[in-house]
């Protein structure tokens, strides 16, 4: 159990290089995450449903600055940047981003709706009936 934490705490855990496949891999979900949330953005304000655009309105700077703290996540790993290269704050990077997903899921079942179109029944008897009065 010691071990396991040393490996996740370790300051500077080395042995990582901009051509390896996990550091190329990771540069590039996270310039997608970056990407992504510019395309969103533009998205959003194209977006004719109103509660659509309020529910997704955190999306577009969640998924920059998430995309963003993982390249320096990853830059530090390469560049061999104690204490900001440690393997923890990958940990607490992944879970957040969980979080953050399962609160966006939770908060869209309970306020997305559409507002269904409803059927006017014409009453025949309606222009006969008293209408209220002008002042």
């Amino acid at each position: 159990m010691n071990d396991f934490f040393v490996y996740l705490f370790w300051p500077n855990p080395g042995n990582a290089y901009y051509s390896s496949p996990k550091a190329v891999a990771l540069l590039v979900v996270c310039a997608l995450m970056v990407a992504g949330g510019v395309v969103l953005s533009r998205w959003r304000k194209k977006q004719g449903d109103q509660v659509m655009r309020k529910l997704s309105k955190t999306w577009p700077p969640a998924a920059i600055w998430f995309g963003l703290i993982g390249l320096v996540l990853v830059v530090a790993r390469v560049e061999q940047i104690q204490y900001i290269a440690m393997r923890i704050l990958w940990v607490v990077w992944g879970v957040a981003i969980v979080l953050y997903v399962l609160w966006q899921i939770k908060r869209w079942r309970a306020r997305y709706y559409q507002v269904l179109p409803t059927e006017s029944v014409m009453d025949p008897r309606a222009k006969y009936l008293p209408k209220k009065k002008k002042r």
